[in-house]
């Protein structure tokens, strides 16, 4: 190891990979962790790390202020690429492009740890074939107020179906407070595919597990959340590994399935990793050697589909798609044609006026199914939660009737920005007590002045 200027030089698989600001503070709240002790963190583990990674594009997730500040996403590859770093032309739903980078040993994986990428986010996908992932993720979200037992219950009961159907599961942390399980797949089938056979999944367990949700729409969710649109195209999810930004450094680990019903994440982190690799090696160590094949979940996916249950909403960012039912949150849906009919048939047996002209029947005019207002809006995540806070101290006897889930942190992201929004759910409040919707506190919508001039007459 050399010192240049205020950087370290590391030899790595016999090259050199700069570090530059080693001191840097990447962790102060919780451990003290600093830039370099990240990129050596990395390199202990590089096996498998690189294991989730190899011969993949990568999205660079850059905290180049530390874990405590707010990241970016950059999906093109920085101009100073070292010559022996490659890349691939990766093409998105908007019908862009964009030189990723991508990693093939530890030096390369240094490399982008240097720039402040503590998660790793590679797509399902290898570099010889782009269009056909061989990785189908499950991504197990617990909504508000879930617990770790909960989510390791859906987690068993995701393994038990895919053992039914002859798929090797593979299960690992998020490194926050849900559970990642990865299947190895043969790449014949497209994202579309394979998204529509993560659906399929996600429903098949709704059904089994009481403690499951398939519902996209927050406000429709409860208890464990199977996010199948991990798996539509140019959506990534940080693989084994990665270190999360939270104070005690937690890492997304690879585990056993014997161990899933008794680990506890945060025992798994920057400073006990490496010891935990040392002995037992990579749980995962031989994914890529089961390769499986999605014909069972395809089938249960036909099956739905002839029973009326057809495709499920997308991420806003991707066109409308054929067979997608209207991609409208329920709170603003717009009153159904049969509900219409219904107030009729009624309206003539009873004898007696049922006003169609009403905000529920008026033509065109949206329904509100849940009792949603917005709270807070904000770049900064501690300024929108600290006026959720004012809200709730403002009005204590709604707050005091609020379950977790109904309180709704929805992270929004732009091509440059991420924002937070704060929405508050009344539905356990009596419609009497129900606070009305106020001006949000604070009220920072950096898409506000876009919308506002996309309204103007041109």
């Amino acid at each position: 190891m050399a010192k240049v200027d205020d950087a370290e030089l590391l030899e790595v698989v016999g090259r050199m990979v700069r570090v530059s600001s080693p001191s840097k503070p990447y962790f102060t709240r919780g451990v003290q962790l600093t830039k370099l002790d990240i990129v050596r963190y990395f390199l202990a583990v590089a096996p498998g790390a690189l294991r989730g990674i190899v011969d993949r594009p990568v999205v660079l997730k850059r905290f180049v202020n530390g874990a405590e500040a707010e990241p970016f996403y950059q999906k093109r590859a920085p101009s100073d690429l070292p010559e022996w770093m490659r890349t691939v032309t990766l093409s998105f739903p908007s019908g862009r492009t964009a030189e990723e980078v991508v990693v093939d040993d530890a030096a390369g994986l240094a490399w982008i740890v240097n720039l402040g990428c503590m998660e790793l986010h590679p797509h399902p996908v290898r570099t010889g074939d782009l269009d056909h992932p061989d990785e189908l993720r499950v991504d197990l979200d617990p909504q508000p107020g879930v617990v770790w037992t909960d989510v390791r219950a859906v987690a068993m009961e995701v393994k038990a179906l895919l053992d039914e159907l002859g798929l090797v599961a593979w299960p690992k942390t998020s490194g926050s407070r849900g559970i990642h399980i990865n299947i190895r797949i043969e790449p014949r089938w497209t994202f579309t595919e394979v998204r529509r056979a993560a659906l399929a999944l996600a429903r098949a367990v709704e059904k089994r597990c009481s403690l499951a949700s398939s519902k996209w729409w927050k406000e429709e969710r409860h208890g464990v959340f199977l996010d199948y649109n991990q798996n539509a195209k140019d959506r990534t999810t940080c693989s084994a590994y990665s270190v999360r930004p939270l104070p005690d450094a937690r890492v997304s680990t690879p585990l056993r399935w014997d161990e899933v019903m008794t680990c506890d994440p945060a025992d798994f982190t920057v400073l006990t990793m490496p010891d935990r690799f040392a002995k037992i090696g990579d749980p995962h160590a031989a994914m890529n050697e089961h390769a499986g094949v999605l014909d069972a979940l395809l089938e249960m996916a036909a099956r739905d589909e002839a029973e009326g249950v057809g495709d499920a909403p997308w991420p806003p960012h991707f066109r409308k798609m054929e067979g997608e039912p209207a991609r409208v949150q329920p709170s603003k849906s717009r009153t159904s044609a049969v509900k219409k009919t219904v107030k009729k048939k009624i309206t003539k047996a009873v004898g007696e006026d049922v006003d169609l002209a009403d905000p529920v029947a008026k033509k065109g005019r949206r329904q509100s199914t849940m009792p949603l207002i917005v709270i807070a809006q904000s770049p900064d995540k501690a300024a929108a939660e600290a006026g959720l806070e004012r809200w709730k101290q403002q009005h204590p006897e709604a707050a005091a009737l609020l379950a977790p889930d109904d309180v709704l942190v929805d992270r929004m992201r732009g091509s440059a920005y991420v924002w937070y929004r704060i929405r508050v759910n009344l539905r356990h409040v009596p419609e009497e007590s129900r606070p009305a919707q106020g001006v949000p506190d604070p009220d920072d919508d950096p898409t506000r002045a876009w919308r506002e001039s996309k309204e103007q007459p041109s």
